[in-house]
C-alpha cells in the first residue's frame, strides 16, 4: 500500500509496470528516471531528503515536473535540501528558502523546501 502512495506522490503511477530501459535508448525519460530515484529514497520513509543536483541535464519541463514532484514530497511534512548550482529563476521561485554561498569563487545555492528550522533541530540530533 505504501509503494503505490509514493507512485501516486511522484505521478509514476501510469508507469507502474514500465521497464527503466536504457538511457537514450528505450525506458523511462531522464525526468522519469529522476522522479523515481526519488521514488526508491521516499520508500525508506524519510523525515527529510537531501538532493544534489536534482534538475540537472533536464530541460525546462522536465525540470519543472521534477520540481512540482519534489513540491508534493514536501506537502506530506518531510524537509528537502537541495543544491543548486546554476538553478533557472523559475526554478529558484520554487524554493521555500535559500541559501548563498561563495567559496573559492564557486558560488554554491542551497534551497530549502519545509523550514530551516527543521533542518537545524535535525541536524543537531
Amino acid at each position: 500500500m505504501f509503494i503505490e502512495e509514493v507512485m501516486e506522490l511522484v505521478e509514476l503511477k501510469p508507469l507502474q509496470n514500465a521497464l527503466v530501459g536504457l538511457p537514450g535508448v528505450s525506458g523511462l525519460s531522464a525526468e522519469q528516471r529522476k522522479r523515481l530515484t526519488i521514488a526508491v529514497e521516499l520508500v525508506a520513509n524519510p523525515s527529510i531528503i537531501f538532493m544534489d543536483e536534482p534538475t540537472s541535464g533536464l530541460d525546462a519541463r522536465a525540470a519543472a515536473i521534477v520540481m512540482r514532484t519534489v513540491r508534493n514530497t514536501v506537502d506530506t511534512g518531510r524537509t528537502v535540501v537541495c543544491a543548486n548550482h546554476q538553478p533557472s529563476i523559475d526554478i529558484l521561485e520554487s524554493f521555500d528558502e535559500v541559501i548563498k554561498k561563495e567559496q573559492f569563487k564557486i558560488i554554491r545555492i542551497f534551497c530549502f523546501f519545509s523550514s530551516i528550522a527543521k533542518l537545524l533541530i535535525f541536524m543537531s540530533q
